[in-house]
């Protein structure tokens, strides 16, 4: 969309992220003027590369009680507010005959001082809730974890900020802030589809760009003292476990599977890693061999499961500005007010935390920039569901059943808003991913809604190609689709399927082998031999993701 360049802003978030999208919502729906703006596509950078896990907060709560005790509070809120993004699987946090069993009881007392629900139960016990569980544990405690979908959890907050009237650009990186007088009074924006230029003006501006907040305060000729920490995971070929399974000890490396969807996550890993490399990142054989050593020990049968992709985001880590180090890392929230900190007015920097405490997050921002704007207006972002999520279940469901909708194969995928999608003809009931149930209908609705310009946008809303063939047999019917309602460009639609493919191919590339690679064999014969697409993708080197 389009923005009035004469308008003026109360609040210009830079981030599409979780926390910017989140920081959009309240904002908006305290009556203030918003625009976000993001570089990409929402979710493309640390929001779209975790483990999809609703913490409890028990994994921190021998280590950052803080933390923990913000975990188990927003835990419960999303379950309220978020209920279509999250599945209440609950969670185990195993012992190990490798491990200390005394460790148990640390941790058990530790979760309980947070407020967080943990329950000792018997190692047979945990393999009659959990089959998939090592068998070889010796002990196990029972707490309410879940997993949530960050991309379904994002655009949720978007659509919520839109119809409360906040003004959305995607593709549109900061170039640049506007200086008057010593302030921050608006940034300077490049289309990164088009190459065009322009500027929007904000009385307040947010960064919540996550480790890309480092590099826009240096545009504004100011430090955040932050550190990109490196985070590797593998996604398996279906759902091996239905509960989160967990180490019981202070976490490592490759400690946490989590059921996905239709699929399981294994991860993460942990390394600091040079600025220079945030845009570039690459999964190394290293890393893989450590999460299938390590998750092996979680669900043993993870080491006949097939590995679907590898994949690698950065999260920011922030120092204390006296420690230049980083020595002693913050995993909490830091919310950063330039004035005070810095004498530059009009700009606020929101980082650190997690995707968990988002909403959180969010709330600090906003009523910082409220008390700046004069604004003395309540947060209700905890009460108030997200669009997905306005129908309260009945007592004891935690989903939607197939008959409560008009199409039951996106049964509980967009919630509330499945209404929407159409499904009254064979043609718009018909699949385009098979993996996922991805219908042409479900296409068109998030075309239409939920700001999709590419297939990339497309699987973030939808999942196609995010299944077992990884693409191989959707991507050219979603292209098709796509194409004919946009009426693009053969060409342009084209590059578009060749982007997605070269997508694909990055994170299946590291898990290349096996069956693997006989699969990626017959990827590459349909659509390189067939359709020629390797002529087209550059190997993915200008992807605007």
């Amino acid at each position: 969309m389009n923005t009035d360049s004469q308008k003026e802003y109360d609040v210009i978030i830079i981030g599409g992220g979780i926390t910017g999208a989140g920081t959009a919502r309240d904002c908006a729906m305290r009556g203030l003027k918003v625009l976000l703006v993001e570089k990409y596509d929402f979710t493309n950078g640390a929001t779209g590369r975790n483990h999809g896990l609703l913490h409890s907060g028990a994994r921190y709560a021998v280590t950052d009680a803080e933390s923990a005790r913000e975990c188990i509070k927003e835990n419960m809120i999303l379950r309220r507010i978020a209920r279509h993004c999250v599945d209440e699987t609950d969670g185990l946090f195993i012992t190990l005959p490798e491990d200390d069993l005394s460790y148990q009881a640390t941790f058990v007392a530790s979760c309980r001082q947070a407020g967080i629900r943990a329950d000792i139960i018997s190692p047979e016990e945990a393999r009659r809730m959990e089959p998939s569980v090592n068998p070889s544990l010796i002990g196990a405690v029972k707490v309410p974890d879940a997993s949530i979908d960050p991309f379904r959890l994002t655009m949720a907050n978007i659509i919520d900020a839109r119809r409360h009237g906040a003004d959305i650009l995607t593709y549109h990186e900061v170039t640049g802030f506007i200086m008057e007088s010593g302030r921050v009074v608006g940034v300077k924006l490049r289309d990164n589809r088009g190459g065009a230029t322009s500027e929007a003006r904000g009385r307040v501006t947010i960064n919540a760009a996550g480790i890309w907040g480092h590099l826009l305060a240096r545009m504004a000729d100011i430090s955040v003292n932050m550190f990109p920490a490196k985070g590797t995971l593998l996604i398996f070929g279906h759902r091996v476990n239905n509960m989160v399974i967990n180490r019981c000890r202070k976490p490592a490396n490759a400690d946490i599977l989590v059921p996905d969807d239709t699929v399981c996550v294994i991860g993460t890993t942990s390394d600091r890693v040079p600025f220079d490399t945030i845009d570039h990142l690459k999964v190394t054989p290293e890393e893989v061999d450590i999460l299938l050593r390590e998750g092996r020990k979680l669900a043993p049968a993870l080491a006949s499961t097939r590995i679907l992709r590898a994949y690698t985001g950065v999260r920011p880590l922030v120092a204390a500005d006296n420690d230049p180090s980083g020595r002693s890392i913050s995993r909490g929230i830091v919310l950063l007010d330039h004035e005070t900190r810095d004498g530059l007015a009009g700009l606020i920097t929101i980082t650190g935390g997690k995707m968990m405490t988002y909403r959180m997050m969010a709330e600090q921002a906003t009523d910082l920039a409220c008390r700046k704007l004069g604004v003395n207006k309540p947060c209700l972002t905890a009460q108030t569901p997200l669009p997905g999520s306005e129908k309260a279940m009945p007592e004891g469901k935690t989903s939607h059943s197939a008959n409560e909708y008009s199409t039951h194969v996106q049964e509980g995928r967009h919630g509330t808003m499945t209404q929407e999608i159409d499904a009254a003809s064979i043609e718009t009931r018909a699949l385009v991913c098979e993996c996922e149930d991805v219908t042409v209908g479900e296409v068109q609705f998030a075309a239409q809604k939920l700001h999709v310009h590419n297939l990339i946008n497309l699987r973030r809303r939808t999942r196609i190609g995010m299944g077992t063939c990884q693409g191989e047999l959707c991507a050219c019917r979603g292209a098709n689709v796509l194409c004919q309602m946009a009426h693009t460009d053969p060409a342009e639609a084209e590059r578009d399927l060749a982007a997605f493919m070269a997508e694909r191919w990055k994170g299946a590339r590291p898990v290349a082998w096996g069956d693997n690679l006989a699969e990626a064999q017959l990827t590459s014969t349909i659509y390189e031999d067939l359709c020629g697409l390797n002529q087209l993708s550059g190997e993915g080197k200008e992807i605007a993701l």
